[in-house]
C-alpha cells in the first residue's frame, strides 16, 4: 500500500492517480509494493532528518529509507516541497513535473537503482525520464 502524508501545508492532488502510477513503476521494475509511505515536508524538517540519520548538514529534496524484504518494496520517502519548488524554478520546469521526478526517483532507489557514480546517475535519469513519459501518456 502506498500512503501520502504531509508535515507541512502541502496537499497532493489526486493521490489515487499517483498511487496507481507508482505501483505500476514498482511492478514493472520487477517488485511488488509492500508498505511505502511518502511524507511531504519543508526544508527544515528534512534537514533535521538529514543531520540525524545521514550526518549531512545540507538541504536536499528527497531522502529515501528502504526496508525491502526480497522483492517487496517497503520504505519511507521524505520530500521537501520547498526544495522541489526551488528546483522547478532553477530547471525551468513546472512544479508538478519536478515533483513527479523526485517521487519516482525515490521509488527507483527502492527498486535497486543508485546514483552515486556518473554511470549510475545516467541510468537513474534514463529510468526517471522513461517513467515520466509513461505518466504523461
Amino acid at each position: 500500500m502506498i500512503s501520502f502524508d504531509s508535515q507541512n501545508s502541502f496537499e497532493l492532488s489526486r493521490p489515487e492517480h499517483w498511487g496507481l502510477w507508482l505501483n505500476t513503476v514498482v511492478e514493472q521494475e520487477g517488485y511488488v509494493v509492500g508498505d511505502l509511505g511518502y511524507v511531504f515536508c519543508d526544508d527544515n524538517f528534512l534537514l533535521k532528518i538529514n543531520q540525524e540519520f545521514l550526518n549531512h548538514d545540507t538541504f536536499t529534496d528527497i531522502i529515501t529509507f528502504g526496508g525491502n524484504v526480497g522483492k517487496t518494496v517497503n520504505g519511507e520517502i521524505y520530500i521537501s516541497t520547498e526544495r522541489v519548488m526551488d528546483n522547478s524554478k532553477t530547471y525551468g520546469v513546472r512544479f508538478d513535473l519536478e515533483l513527479s521526478r523526485v517521487m519516482v526517483h525515490g521509488v527507483l532507489h527502492l527498486c535497486g537503482y543508485n546514483d552515486k557514480t556518473d554511470q549510475e546517475a545516467h541510468k537513474m535519469r534514463a529510468r526517471e525520464d522513461y517513467w515520466l513519459e509513461s505518466l504523461n501518456n
